[in-house]
């Protein structure tokens, strides 16, 4: 008797349906909003980078950015700026937000850099995975994953993370991509896997720009205009507002 061997049946799972849901999503982004790429002359050094983001707690970017710029006029090092007394900071960041807890956490997070590398430098983690990067920044007195991910992604490293602010997180949470009460981390760390493998660094800080984007305008805290949404067809909020 002769015996056939019947081929194993291989499952295939398919990949994770939030990829092709954030294809979707890009897409339509774009074609609602244009293309929102950052030019190479806008990307800064990763040490500006990670004062713009300590610095700009509920703060507009561009009161950020100014403030950073200010800095660098003022003190002329960011060593100077970890030596400032720190009332004299706090003036200097007086159109900051929260600016005596700008004024704190900056000098914190510069004097604990200078501490280990002996100068306000970021070289150190060219040589590093962006998760371990990452898990560095976030060890710094004021650093979380928005910032340490800002540092990776927006400045000269350019490295694939996903920014993600409070209104990028309302609109991933709303779409069912993340669960509805995931905090920034959680949040990065569901959709990090799923990106589109083929996203370049610039293709997942234009998502972010994009998602930020209609979280001002469209898919607001309160009364989002869920009918003029250019992603409602994949949205699990859409028509319960």
């Amino acid at each position: 008797m002769q015996l056939t061997h019947m081929p194993v049946m291989q499952l295939d799972l398919g990949s994770d349906h939030r990829t092709e849901i954030l294809r979707r999503m890009h897409g339509r982004l774009i074609s609602e909003f244009g293309r929102v790429i950052r030019p190479d002359d806008k990307r800064r050094d990763p040490v500006w980078t990670l004062v713009q983001g300590v610095i700009g707690a509920r703060a507009k970017t561009a009161v950020s950015n100014d403030n950073c710029d200010r800095l660098l006029a003022e003190y002329g090092t960011w060593e100077k700026v970890a030596e400032a007394d720190l009332g004299a900071l706090t003036r200097t960041l007086k159109t900051a937000t929260f600016p005596a807890m700008a004024a704190e956490r900056l000098k914190a997070c510069l004097q604990e850099i200078v501490r280990q590398y002996g100068s306000a430098t970021l070289d150190h983690l060219d040589n590093l995975e962006t998760a371990d990067a990452m898990a560095w920044l976030e060890s710094l007195p004021g650093v979380a994953r928005k910032i340490s991910a800002g540092v990776m992604n927006t400045s000269h490293f350019n490295r694939k993370a996903l920014v993600l602010d409070s209104g990028h997180r309302r609109v991933v949470q709303r779409m069912g991509l993340v669960p509805p009460k995931a905090d920034t981390a959680r949040s990065y760390d569901a959709l990090m896997p799923v990106l589109p493998p083929e996203w370049t660094a610039e293709d997942v800080d234009e998502h972010h720009l994009l998602g930020k984007r209609l979280a001002q305008t469209i898919c607001r805290p309160k009364r989002p205009d869920c009918a003029a949404c250019p992603v409602r067809s994949d949205c699990e909020f859409s028509g319960h507002a």
